[in-house]
């Protein structure tokens, strides 16, 4: 029988987990949750959150200081916040740790400008502090993780650093959220990233679960701020945890932890740290038959534009398209949605790039296309309604616009994408919380 192996990350990823491993009590929970399953044998950090609503997550306070260093700018007041809340957590593990040398080393790549060594620093410094802890090695993700020089990840070279440097030890406590440029200057992912780092060792390893524990971690079925009490999701595919992740139906995941562990098959498992009687949620290809529902979820994204170019007898001619997108595409705008119909073309986009330049933008593509009309119409929501092989079932359109109807709820635009997973609906912004809760109760719940 093949070894039971799984990477367990530990705090971070979401907006609303600000309390992620912020304490040394937190801290020794999180030991114990390791060592309470011996198959949990490598472990990805975090850096510290928050420890109350006014707090500051480290990672927030270590761009403060690097931000008003930078404008010569008092930065001691977070500087020693910083140092403060690690003493206190070496203190609180009851640990011999030379904090003092790390924040030596900390405030030189501060006074050096080096951002993302900087901000690194958090993740760096926590998972030094857990490995003394738990007496696991410790081993930096500057020896794992490598960027190529356009900032990709060298999937290649890390891979086999993973399967070097990690696969070989029996347990293992590694920094997320950086990497090595060629040159050997620290590199950061995104904010989340940390995620991403997990996910890669799950993937070079081949382990048989990737777990993200989180403080707060519940993915739901709708918004819990719009919906009250919706259902918890138990099970939920790779495609469509991608597609409410996006749609703001959750800010848990990092997009790219789906994209390295779907495709082969790696499932992913959120869990909640102080409620460890819950299974939390199985992201992964196939879910059980008496927990599939055809929609399984719905989420929603605010505050979109959709610019209208009108032409008569536009379908009769070719390479519209083409001109209005490479109009986008020189100012590096992404569309969500494209629309086409008789004589229009509509495009929604969500990007301040567009903001900025938008008069620049619309004489282009008079230029480009010569249009009767182009139209901005701005403060448009749109809503997903997420499930698996959602668009062969019958009748799944009829309920969601009779709960919109109902509702009283004007739809702006329909897109059914490709396949069959998704069902966007455009609603105003001003019935964009009311939709929500409308096809909630008329799809979720029925």
């Amino acid at each position: 029988m093949e070894e039971r192996i799984v990477v367990a990350k530990f705090g971070g990823g979401s907006h609303v987990d600000k309390e992620a491993i912020a304490s040394s009590s937190k801290i020794k929970k999180a030991a114990e949750i390791i060592l309470a399953d011996p198959s949990r044998r490598y472990i990805v950090l975090s850096a510290p959150g928050s420890l109350s609503e006014e707090d500051f997550k480290i990672t927030d306070m270590l761009y403060i200081c690097h931000s008003r260093y930078a404008n010569k700018e008092n930065y001691h007041e977070f500087f020693d916040k910083i140092q403060n809340r690690y003493t206190e957590i070496v203190n609180g593990l009851g640990i011999n740790f030379d904090l003092e040398s790390e924040f030596h080393a900390l405030r030189r790549c501060l006074i050096l400008g080096k951002i993302d060594a900087t901000v690194s620093r958090g993740e760096y410094i926590m998972a030094k502090i857990f490995a003394e802890y738990l007496g696991w090695p410790f081993v930096d993700a500057t020896e794992l993780i490598y960027f190529n020089n356009d900032f990709t990840l060298n999937k290649e070279k890390t891979f086999a650093a993973v399967k070097d440097k990690v696969g070989k030890l029996d347990h293992a406590v590694i920094p997320g959220f950086y990497g090595v440029m060629p040159t050997g200057s620290i590199k950061t992912f995104s904010r989340g990233g940390s995620d991403v780092t997990g996910a890669i060792v799950a993937r070079a390893l081949n382990v048989s679960l990737y777990e993200k524990w989180t403080e707060t971690a519940k993915i739901y079925s709708a918004d819990p701020s719009i919906v009250e009490n919706p259902e918890r999701v138990r099970y939920i595919t790779y495609n469509e945890m991608r597609e409410l992740s996006y749609m703001g139906g959750v800010n848990m995941l990092h997009e790219d932890v789906i994209l390295l562990l779907q495709d082969v098959g790696i499932p992913i498992n959120v869990r909640n740290m102080n409620n460890l009687e819950s299974n939390g949620t199985l992201i992964t290809s196939d879910i059980p038959e008496n927990s599939r529902k055809v929609a399984a979820c719905i989420g929603g994204v605010r505050k979109f534009k959709c610019v209208k170019v009108t032409k008569f007898g536009l379908n009769k001619l070719v390479g519209i398209g083409a001109k209005m997108f490479n109009v986008f595409s020189r100012y590096n705008i992404p569309f969500e949605h494209c629309m086409v119909g008789i004589d229009n073309i509509a495009a929604v986009l969500k990007s301040p790039i567009f903001d900025l330049r938008r008069n620049e933008i619309l004489r282009e593509l008079e230029a480009a296309i010569h249009p009767n009309a182009v139209t901005v119409e701005k403060d448009l929501s749109l809503i997903a309604i997420i499930g698996e092989g959602m668009g062969t079932v019958k009748g799944i359109f009829a309920k969601a616009f009779d709960a919109l109807a109902n509702a009283e709820i004007k739809v702006r635009m329909l897109d059914q994408g490709s396949d069959n997973l998704t069902l966007v609906i455009g609603v105003y912004d001003e019935d964009y919380e009311t939709a929500i809760r409308a096809l909630y109760n008329g799809l979720i719940l029925h």
